[in-house]
């Protein structure tokens, strides 16, 4: 995906996003979250989109940015939305190469880009399902998930107390091209590769269903299993979402 893409497809779930925490009652749980109330997630990412707009503003090359002062519950969903525009504003007049401070070898602007799309897709799932009703993650962007997830958020090395894998999982987006095998080595690190090929079991749904399995929003139940359920339970078990 291109720049254009992540900041357009940011501005619209951004605004979905805010339409769902608008019309969900602020004290309301978040199911996929369930330590959460609305006005939580509200705050949650209006801090992260304040956050990275101020590294990507500052040019920062270390996170020194202090956490905002949460508004009351009242004002939460308004200073969230005010944090999104600012975001994408600064995102939109930074050149994507400028270098900065992020949490990945990759240390540039791009990343955030990238990332912010990101994150707001899957917290704006999570809204809507607070607020009764979700719409699957554009398709395009749910495979680029999938694909950053492998990169940044996969528990990929040695394993302590054998907690392992026990084998291969091949994933297979059912709406648009994207393709994962994920192998176990000897020592428990994990391989992820672009390809098609058989594993010893088979993940296969939407792309949005695909990253959402990932990042536990939803379980292996919404999607079709096939081979070995234990393999793919146990890599469902080495996602890391915190």
């Amino acid at each position: 995906m291109d720049r254009e893409q992540y900041l357009d497809l940011l501005a619209a779930e951004s605004a979905a996003f805010h339409d769902a925490v608008a019309a969900a009652p602020l004290d309301a749980s978040v199911p996929p979250c369930p330590a959460w109330t609305v006005a939580d997630l509200a705050y949650h990412l209006g801090e992260v989109h304040y956050f990275w707009g101020e590294v990507a503003r500052r040019r920062l090359d270390a996170p020194t940015v202090e956490p905002p002062v949460r508004p009351p519950d009242g004002e939460v969903v308004g200073w969230a939305a005010e944090q999104a525009v600012e975001l994408q504003r600064t995102l939109r007049d930074t050149d994507p190469a400028t270098v900065v401070w992020t949490w990945a070898p990759q240390k540039d602007v791009a990343f955030i880009v990238r990332r912010m799309a990101q994150e707001t897709a899957v917290h704006r799932w999570d809204a809507q399902a607070a607020a009764g009703g979700t719409r699957p993650i554009d398709a395009e962007l749910a495979s680029d998930g999938v694909d950053e997830f492998f990169a940044f958020f996969i528990d990929d090395g040695p394993q302590d107390g054998g907690a392992t894998v026990g084998g291969s999982v091949h994933l297979h987006a059912t709406d648009t091209p994207g393709e994962w095998v994920v192998r176990e080595r000897a020592d428990g690190t994990l391989t992820v590769t672009a390809e098609h090929a058989k594993g010893d079991a088979a993940v296969r749904g939407p792309a949005s269903d695909l990253l959402l399995v990932l990042w536990r929003r939803i379980g292996l139940d919404d999607v079709e299993v096939l081979g070995d359920r234990d393999v793919a339970e146990r890599l469902a078990a080495r996602t890391t979402v915190e």
